[in-house]
């Protein structure tokens, strides 16, 4: 062959491989005419034993290459490969496939998803990046994920067969933070290895608020990250705070770990470490946090708290304080040591764990010194102003198909104010709920009279004392202690006179068990009262029956027509009553409820006293006097009904004037002085929703006059028989609380569903002022504003305002000259609110008024700023002997909890803010 002629065959040759891709990337149509690139979906053994008996299953004819011109290799792989693209796969006479927009291979558990795929045929490895926008952005850039999570990258090389991976700018989430940036080779084992990346909890991917720039890392997904050098950058700003090596470990199981302390000064009690410890997680149902603190002046303090919970039987929690307080230097008169301690416990049992039986618990015991020198107790105002503190511990059990039911509880409560205690365990009760004695069980014909007689029964047993603090565990179960049983069984019945009057007759009887009695004397020699307990066991008993009858009277009244058609009708609702109850005098000497003694005083008189040698016991004793008692008693109600402007039919709505307006009072017959009781009165008036003003008096019905010691006495004579009416105010009180928000003083319009519309926006590009460095905020976070119907964001500042207030009018002092007594009013005035003016920004405020003082008793604020990843808060009291405030700024994530700054500055160093 001439040298023309072979240079002929290899140009041809050489035309044809360059043309080769071309050809085999057209499909063939049965005309045998190219018809362009058709979307297809491709499934296959494996990336280099592609047949043309696969392609034939896409509808599209034979290659123009057969299937024998090429030798099958074995298959590389161990599972089907399947891909996909939503516009075109193209492929290359070298092995390789392209795929256009949404392309996406599956191996096994992986999946690549991208806008543009690479994938070679015979090395089983695929390159994906995403497809440049006009500006040149990149959209559908690859998303990998396989069992050990999900990565976004912009670019990925990664290999089928040996399960490695080269990849750019990774994100993905590992635990409660993102690992960003940098350049990464994944491994066959799952872990990658990082160089430049960057690590935060920020959910800003692109701009993050803050992060730790990693120069090298080794990252095991799910379980931890293990880095070499790396630093702190805020906002952009590379701070001088960096490490030689970090552990960030990651679990989907909560675990055990160290409680990193914080640390700090007082000029009190020195340099501390507190709340540092160990949480320890002992499994899925309980864990526990212990928590100490230590100062270099000898303060220290232990603390537990823990949390329990078992689904569908109960929940709970407890928290235990112990806190060793030493101020001043040892040796000087300044020095002072306190050891405080506290007890929280709460108890709930789910309804479904049992349905006759009960537990609940609901303590709070605290030694009174415990909330004045627990800092974090100066920022909680109903901690700290708390002058009593109760504690419940309850067991109940009722017994099915019976009325009966037991339940015993333990309760304590606290006067830090004196610390005084009153502790009461274990009280048992033993009730019988109401049942009629006399009904037949099988009902014939009309119900007799003497069926509708019922009877219950309530038994009490109690064990109490009242002491002080520091001498309850040196108390004397005999002598100390307080305990007896008391009986209580009412019978009753409700019969109907003359259609209107009900009538209802009762008995009660009181039976009460004392282990000891208290006799006393005079005795001349000391020329002073004696006691003397004796201890046995002592009924002491009373009982009273008594009648009564009440019905309702009904009043209508209809404005004349000259007044208007709003009020359509007032109606008046009066209920009076009327009852008679008598009881013997069991004072008298049959008894044995009551004894006398007698002495000669220093004017040689004889005085004679009587006394219950029972009056010390927890139920009292029996009562004094013959009783002969007629009580009366009415209540009102008014309201109105008028037509309502929201209906446009005519729709009606009812007003209350006055809820109720009631009074009563009682004579006794069988007294032979002061047979008038005082007079008590109320009146509830509903003003606003959600808004009652209620008012409770007692007037007084006799007169006083002075006695030969110069003090006043109430003397036998009625107000309205010396001419001052029927009774003078003796006592009255009322309390308030009402809360004004943004809603209180918005007028509400006819067509306020119409005028009021708003719109979402979308597609709004707005600044989020969470976001002080002017990032682009990813998707998952945008919030939607609401927006008036010109196209305006609607401007909202949350606030609330609750007020509470409390007055007493109460007998004072005696003034002798107009023989009546003068008024002393107790108030108690609180306020308590919040604002957010902007978002991110709350503002909170707690404050009281002393008016005896007349100064501010107590003030707590506290300002708080939500960084979004971020938070930053400030508490401080501002006025008062407790004088403090604390600033603190953190990272929000749990992980990075110890990411964080604090400043403190407790009551002991006086903080002096003018």
């Amino acid at each position: 062959m001439s040298p023309k002629n072979r240079t002929y065959i290899l140009v041809v040759v050489l035309f044809c491989l360059l043309l080769y891709p071309y050809i085999n990337a057209q499909p063939i149509s049965e005309t045998g005419l190219s018809t362009g690139i058709y979307p297809i979906k491709m499934h296959g053994m494996g990336l280099d034993s592609l047949k043309t008996d696969s392609l034939s299953t896409d509808s599209l004819t034979t290659d123009t290459i057969g299937s024998d011109s090429t030798k099958q290799k074995k298959a590389p792989l161990q599972a089907p490969v399947e891909y996909e693209a939503a516009d075109s796969i193209v492929f290359t006479a070298g092995g390789m496939a392209y795929m256009y927009n949404k392309g996406v291979v599956r191996y096994e558990d992986i999946q690549l998803d991208a806008d543009r795929i690479q994938m070679s045929m015979d090395s089983s490895q695929v390159y994906a990046f995403g497809n440049p926008d006009s500006v040149g952005e990149a959209a559908g850039t690859p998303v990998f994920k396989d069992k050990s999570g999900e990565y976004n990258s912009s670019t990925l090389l990664y290999n089928f067969k040996s399960k490695q991976g080269y990849i750019t700018n990774i994100i993905t989430q590992q635990g409660e933070g993102y690992l960003t940036g940098g350049k990464t080779k994944k491994m066959a084992g799952d872990e990658f290895y990082m160089q430049d990346g960057k690590y935060t909890t920020c959910d800003y991917h692109d701009h993050p608020h803050f992060y730790f720039q990693l120069t090298k890392a080794k990252v095991i997904p799910k379980k931890n990250i293990v880095t070499g050098p790396a630093y702190l950058v805020l906002a952009d700003v590379p701070l001088p705070l960096a490490i030689p090596f970090g552990f960030f470990p990651f679990t989907e199981k909560y675990s055990s770990g160290i409680i990193m302390p914080t640390f700090g000064d007082e000029s009190t009690r020195g340099f501390y470490l507190r709340d540092g410890g160990y949480y320890f997680a002992f499994s899925d149902y309980i864990d526990m946090a212990l928590t100490g603190e230590i100062y270099t002046k000898g303060s220290w303090g232990i603390n537990a708290q823990s949390n329990y919970v078992k689904r569908y039987k109960f929940s709970g929690g407890f928290n235990m304080g112990y806190l060793v307080t030493i101020t001043g230097d040892k040796g000087l008169p300044d020095y002072q040591k306190q050891t405080n301690f506290r007890l929280a416990w709460n108890h709930q049992q789910d309804a479904k764990a049992n349905p006759n039986m009960t537990f609940s618990a609901s303590v709070n015991f605290t030694t009174s010194g415990y909330s004045r020198n627990d800092l974090n107790s100066y920022y909680n105002p109903n901690q700290f102003t708390e002058n009593t503190k109760s504690s419940t511990v309850n067991l109940s059990y009722n017994f099915p198909n019976s009325p009966f039911s037991i339940s015993t509880s333990a309760n304590i409560s606290q006067r830090t104010k004196d610390s005084t205690v009153s502790v009461s365990f274990p009280d048992l009760t033993v009730s019988m709920s109401r049942i009629y004695p006399f009904k037949r069980k099988v009902m014939v014909g009309k119900e007799r009279w003497y069926e509708k007689i019922s009877m219950n029964y309530t038994g009490l047993f109690r064990n109490s004392i009242d002491t002080k603090q520091d001498k309850f565990f040196k108390s004397s179960l005999i002598k100390d202690w307080r305990n007896a049983m008391q009986h209580t069984i009412p019978i009753s019945a409700t019969f109907t006179a003359l259609k209107y009057i009900n009538i209802s007759p009762s008995v009660n009887f009181v039976d009460r068990m004392y282990t000891n009695k208290i006799l006393r004397e005079w005795d001349p020699r000391s020329a002073a009262e004696v006691q003397d307990t004796i201890y046995g066991f002592y009924n002491v008993y009373n009982f009273n029956a008594s009648i009564s009858a009440q019905t309702k009277l009904y009043g209508m009244y209809k404005p004349l027509p000259f007044l208007g058609n709003k009020i359509k009708m007032i109606r008046h609702v009066f209920t009076p009553s009327v009852s008679y109850s008598v009881m013997p005098d069991f004072s008298s000497p049959g008894f044995g409820f009551w004894k006398k003694y007698s002495y000669t005083d220093i004017d040689g008189k004889r005085v004679e006293t009587e006394y219950s040698p029972f009056a010390h016991g927890i139920f009292g004793t029996a009562p004094k006097g013959k009783q002969g008692l007629v009580s009366f008693s009415v209540a009102n109600n008014l309201e109105m009904k008028v037509r309502s402007d929201r209906d446009s039919i005519g729709g009606e709505r009812k007003i209350s004037l006055i809820e109720n307006l009631s009074a009563n009072m009682s004579y006794n017959t069988a007294a032979d002085s002061m047979n008038w009781s005082n007079l008590n009165a109320s009146i509830l008036i509903r003003l606003t929703k959600g808004f009652n003003l209620q008012l409770n008096g007692v007037f007084d019905t006799y007169t006083y006059k002075l006695d030969a010691n110069d003090k006043p006495i109430r003397v036998n004579i009625p107000r309205w028989k010396a001419g001052k009416g029927i009774g003078r105010l003796s006592s009255t009180s009322t309390s308030f609380s009402y809360t004004f928000n943004n809603e209180t003083f918005q007028k509400k319009k006819k067509d306020d569903a119409n005028s009021n519309k708003k719109t979402t926006g979308t597609d709004e590009n707005t600044n989020d002022i969470n976001n002080p460095i002017g990032t682009t905020e990813n998707e998952s976070t945008k919030k939607n504003e609401e927006f008036d119907k010109d196209g305006y964001m609607i401007w909202r500042v949350p606030w609330s305002l609750t007020v509470n207030y409390s007055a007493n009018l109460s007998y004072g002092t005696f003034n002798k000259k107009k023989l009546e007594y003068n008024y002393k009013i107790t108030q108690n005035l609180s306020f308590s609110g919040s604002i957010t003016p902007t978002k991110g920004w709350t503002f909170n405020m707690s404050t009281s008024y002393d008016f005896d003082q007349k100064k501010i008793a107590y003030m707590s604020c506290s300002v708080t700023r939500d960084l979004h990843c971020w938070s930053m808060g400030a508490d401080f009291v501002p006025v008062g002997p407790y004088k403090s405030y604390n600033f603190n700024i953190a990272v929000k994530s749990s992980l990075l909890s110890d990411l964080k700054y604090n400043k403190r500055s407790p009551a002991y160093d006086r903080v002096d803010w003018y």
